[in-house]
């Protein structure tokens, strides 16, 4: 005998509570959001689960985590949401709000250093847009939503992922003034085995990518090593010795000098996001502007400053 299918009947507007949820990972932030109690969010996510007879979160202390089940109800769901969009659009209205929250992750280095300073930009473009910057050593998972959009230094491998090159930039030896007050300026590789440097910590490197430093030379005295590309930058700012830095980072202390600009290595810089979300607004907002704000800045990005 043939299995009835159940007639599942579920309200609509449940599913923008749904999806807040999943993309806060928090009931007080979604409820912010969406402008109600956070205990009506609860009730609208409990209501739901109720009527698709399904478990669509974990629960833990730290938020909210998609379910597998979760997971496959989010593509249908963002699917809806951008349908729904496409009306704004298909009837004709040009300037349709492209509101709400967009999460990218990136490392911290470019994140801190670049990317904050370009979001500003970004925001006075789109005002209504939230973005949220997550800067984590983990290699995050787009298929699994835990970023919309991903900055990175390597082409990620993933399922159904939209990932494009958008530009490069340069790591060069820096260090600031007064390190040299108690150290001669290097002239020659041979002249900085006397010297003090400042890397990332080996074992705690999990990129490749990062192991700029050994692309040049091996020091033969590290001083300070941290897995934080920012304290690299506070170490070598504080004249406590030298360090392989982006221009990008460089740039926020004139103080820091560059030393022999022909040592350096460079990185590319790729841009990526899951392919459900290419068609949702506030996704090509900042997808567009990253990709046109990287290109605008590629002279800056593979220039050393000059040695006054």
């Amino acid at each position: 005998m043939a299995k009835l299918q159940r007639n599942v009947r579920y309200d609509w507007n449940d599913i923008a509570y749904f999806l807040e949820v999943a993309r806060q990972r928090n009931l007080v932030r979604a409820a912010q959001k969406l402008k109600v109690d956070h205990t009506t969010v609860s009730r609208r996510i409990r209501e739901l689960e109720e009527r698709l007879d399904a478990t669509l979160f974990k629960r833990s202390k730290s938020g909210f985590t998609l379910t597998e089940i979760g997971f496959r109800l989010l593509q249908y769901a963002e699917g809806m949401e951008s349908q729904a969009n496409s009306i704004v659009e298909a009837i004709g209205i040009d300037n349709a709000d492209a509101g709400g929250a967009v999460r990218i992750a990136s490392m911290e280095g470019i994140g801190s250093l670049y990317l904050t300073g370009c979001i500003r930009d970004f925001n006075k473009l789109y005002p209504s847009i939230q973005i949220e910057l997550i800067t984590d050593t983990r290699l995050l998972d787009l298929s699994r939503r835990e970023a919309d959009v991903f900055v990175s230094f390597f082409k990620p491998q993933g399922r159904r992922l939209f990932v494009k090159k958008i530009g490069e930039f340069k790591i060069s030896l820096y260090a600031s003034n007064a390190y040299f007050e108690t150290h001669p300026y290097p002239k020659t590789v041979k002249e900085l085995d006397e010297h003090a440097f400042i890397d990332f910590i080996d074992d705690h490197v999990q990129l490749k990518e990062n192991r700029w430093l050994s692309d040049i030379l091996r020091p033969a005295h590290t001083i300070f090593r941290s897995t934080s590309l920012v304290s690299q930058y506070i170490a070598a700012s504080t004249g406590q010795g030298i360090a392989m830095l982006p221009t990008y980072v460089a740039a926020h202390n004139k103080d820091l000098r560059p030393i022999m600009p022909e040592l350096f290595a460079s990185r590319e810089i790729w841009l990526s996001a899951h392919e459900d979300l290419l068609h949702v607004a506030r996704i090509k907002a900042v997808l567009g502007f990253l990709e046109k704000r990287v290109a605008a800045d590629q002279v800056f990005l593979m220039s050393v400053r000059k040695q006054k």
